[in-house]
């Protein structure tokens, strides 16, 4: 299953990846934005960016029948994950830059995790290391314990970041950067780190394990495909 959010319609797609066909469509917050599939549960958390008269919020819904829990947000959401057990979500806030942790469904027992790098971003969890891997607009890739919320590990990076991926093959996380136009990949255990120019406002990445990242670049009208290597 695939879920999209229509940031212009105020909803979210449910979609079946083998036929392309839609199965529903939810009406969800103005400018709905990151959006996690909790298969397990049957849930889509969506988080919505609001507008001049609709303040953030976070969405829980149950599919197929919708809208089930929503909360106002302290802040502009961006990407969310959820742990292996599907019981809490973490949410990067752009500002304050945070990790807001909520347990499922209900958007109970918030913390509120600060980070030491303004504008949450990209956002990425490792739940064989419990490890979350958030890439800031301040450049940086901040490494948090995603039990306690410790910040663990800090690594400069060349941009402002986007779209964020860990490949669990490798152990690197991938950061696409649009301006220069780049993939940077670090790899938290030795902290080594290699850059791979892409293209202007290539933002938007796809991770297919082992070893294949997909980087839609409007600059080459399509998408560019990388082989990942456990970085030396």
């Amino acid at each position: 299953m695939v879920l999209a959010t229509n940031r212009g319609a105020a909803s979210f797609a449910w979609i079946d990846a083998m036929s392309l066909k839609t199965q529903a469509v939810f009406g969800t917050g103005p400018r709905p934005n990151g959006v996690a599939f909790v298969p397990q549960r049957g849930l889509a958390v969506v988080a919505c960016i609001g507008d001049d008269s609709h303040a953030p919020t976070l969405e829980v819904l149950a599919l197929p029948r919708g809208r089930q829990h929503a909360i106002e947000l302290p802040g502009r959401p961006r990407w969310c994950v959820t742990d292996a057990a599907a019981d809490r979500v973490f949410l990067a806030i752009r500002d304050p830059s945070m990790i807001l942790v909520l347990r499922l469904p209900e958007l109970s027992e918030i913390e509120h995790w600060p980070l030491p790098s303004g504008g949450a971003h990209g956002f990425e969890i490792d739940h064989a290391r419990n490890r979350l891997y958030v890439a800031c607009d301040d450049a940086a890739l901040v490494e948090l314990d995603s039990a306690i919320g410790e910040v663990t590990n800090q690594w400069r990076i060349a941009g402002a970041p986007d779209v964020t991926f860990l490949n669990p093959a490798t152990g690197s996380v991938h950061v696409a950067i649009g301006n220069p136009g780049m993939v940077q990949s670090i790899d938290p255990g030795t902290g080594a780190s290699a850059e791979v120019a892409t293209g202007a406002g290539a933002h938007t990445t796809a991770l297919v394990p082992p070893d294949r990242l997909y980087v839609f670049s409007p600059s080459h009208g399509g998408a560019l495909v990388f082989q990942n290597a456990p970085l030396r």
